[in-house]
């Protein structure tokens, strides 16, 4: 008597589902390895550590040891930067002989130059006194030839405008802004490296407890920033040699 076939089970073999099993598994190893390729390398070497156990396939179990990237400590570079820009402008006002009208300073990370306001306008006044125009020209000849942007801000005493419809504030600003229309309107500096701000009596230098403290605080000071954007490039700058090809 004939044998009869032994029948097949229906549906796939057995193999295709380990088989299967074994694409899906490499298909999303790889997919992931694509989405890292961007990553940075201490993020790739502690994902592939994760995969070692998972997968088994990525070599030895031992921790790689990655040498974190070198940030660059920005802070000598802008003190090294302000620092010269104002031993050349100390120099250069001492040849100019304006070293006593003009205060140099370094102030707020930046150089500043100081000018009492009794110097540049009269008691309450905003429009700028003729025999002060020799003064900001030579202001302008400190700072056109640097690579600094000028940023021009009025101040004041807290003492209360006697000026209807002017508060400090006002007289600040307008005095700040008058500044930069004669530096714009005489081509003493290109309109797109200045920019003016009044304060007020808000950033006093000292304390307004005396007529002579009072009149110190009431100034207008011209603030040197370097142009550009490297403030913001430089704290992320890292050594590429410490990088992946990717």
């Amino acid at each position: 008597m004939a044998r009869k076939p032994k029948k097949e089970p229906a549906g796939a073999p057995a193999w295709m589902v380990t088989f299967s099993d074994m694409v899906t598994l490499l298909l999303t190893f790889f997919v992931l390895m694509l989405s890292m390729a961007r990553l940075d390398k201490m993020k790739f070497m502690d994902a592939a550590g994760s995969l070692r156990g998972a997968f088994g396939v990525l070599g030895s179990s031992d921790k790689a040891e990655v040498t974190k990237p070198k940030i660059v400590d920005v802070a000598p570079i802008f003190d090294d930067l302000v620092t010269r820009v104002y031993k050349r402008i100390q120099s250069h006002m001492q040849r100019l002989r304006i070293d006593r009208d003009i205060e140099l300073v370094k102030d707020r990370g930046a150089v500043v130059l100081r000018v009492n306001s009794a110097i540049l306008f009269d008691s309450g006044k905003t429009t700028i006194k003729p025999e002060a125009e020799p003064i900001l020209r030579k202001v302008a000849e400190l700072v056109r030839p640097l690579p600094m942007s000028l940023r021009i801000e009025g101040h004041t005493d807290n003492t209360r405008s006697r000026r209807s419809g002017l508060s400090n504030w006002d007289i600040s600003v307008q005095r700040a802004v008058n500044v930069l229309k004669f530096m714009a309107a005489n081509k003493l500096m290109p309109l797109d490296r200045m920019s003016a701000v009044g304060y007020g009596s808000l950033h006093p230098v000292i304390d307004n407890d005396t007529p002579e403290h009072r009149a110190m605080n009431r100034r207008v000071e011209f603030v040197l920033e370097n142009l550009g954007n490297y403030r913001e490039e430089l704290p992320y700058l890292i050594d590429a040699t410490e990088q992946l090809p990717f």
